[in-house]
């Protein structure tokens, strides 16, 4: 059991968290994070529906002593494919889709290669909406960044960051967030070999030190008539918040929410919010 109250399970390579019965909502989470990014969404959501949430390849608790993750196709292409995968074993013909950053890269990425099989799409803080993103991120894909990222997990310097994240929380500071508290989170993951591998194969496979590599900008036009919710932190600090414009011009019928005070992960910074907002779409799906 986990936080959301659900059991962990396998299927087609993936390890997944499911509670909740009805019509299925599957979430799909970013880089360097994993399903318990959803746990309360998927505890609020589980009274009335269905909610799914696996570990895409590389994320969250990896054992690859067998080597496995090395033939691991990681492109967006790849992760879709494989929650095609999950669907069919879990016998579901078609679901809602909420995915986070890289998640919403692979959601529009399911869309376009099996459309039959998403029913609407909720994209927050999504890739692969315009080239824009952080230094930090175009940074760790540069070559070398094998060696960087292990020194960025090590014992002394979570200590450091650790001991400066709880003096800025006792100040009042406004730089600790929940978007902030995660995304440093997620940097811990480095240090194990199988996460690193797994991070610098997926961002480089969208990312270059130019920005986002890989644009749905193009496809956009063929979800017209498909439900999509896009939610963005106005503070976002990795994907700006202006790329959810590109949805709205190019689907004038999409619904966009802006979380002025978010940041990249405003499923945490506001969850109340968040949960009322996508109830909300979801709740507006016709059949």
């Amino acid at each position: 059991m986990d936080e959301s109250g659900s059991t962990q399970l396998g299927i087609a390579g993936l390890t997944f968290t499911e509670a909740g019965r009805g019509e299925p909502v599957l979430f799909i989470h970013g880089l360097i994070s994993d399903h318990r990014t959803w746990s309360a969404q998927m505890e609020a959501l589980s009274a009335s529906h269905r909610v799914i949430a696996p570990d895409l390849f590389g994320h969250g608790e990896v054992d690859d002593s067998d080597g496995g993750l090395r033939q691991v196709d990681f492109s967006l292409g790849g992760h879709a494919a494989a929650i095609r995968d999950l669907l069919d074993g879990l016998g579901l013909d078609r679901v809602i889709v909420v995915g986070h950053s890289l998640g919403g890269g692979v959601a529009l990425e399911l869309a376009y290669l099996f459309p039959e099989r998403v029913r609407a799409l909720a994209l927050v803080s999504s890739g692969g909406l315009g080239p824009d993103l952080s230094p930090a991120l175009r940074l760790a894909t540069l070559p070398g960044s094998e060696f960087v990222l292990p020194i960025i997990a090590s014992s002394w310097i979570r200590a450091c960051g650790n001991t400066a994240f709880g003096l800025m929380a006792r100040l009042g500071l406004p730089l600790v967030t929940a978007s902030t508290e995660a995304a440093w989170l997620g940097m811990g993951t480095f240090a194990n070999a199988a996460n690193r591998r797994a991070f610098l194969a997926t961002s480089r496979s969208v990312i270059d030190v130019t920005g986002q590599t890989v644009s749905a900008l193009p496809r956009l036009a063929g979800l017209a008539g498909r439900p999509i919710l896009v939610v963005w932190g106005g503070r976002d600090r990795l994907i700006p918040a202006s790329h959810a414009e590109a949805v709205r011009t190019a689907l004038p019928d999409s619904r966009v929410e802006i979380f002025p005070r978010a940041g990249h992960f405003p499923h945490l910074d506001e969850p109340e919010r968040f949960h009322l907002v996508l109830a909300d779409f979801i709740g507006g799906l016709t059949n």
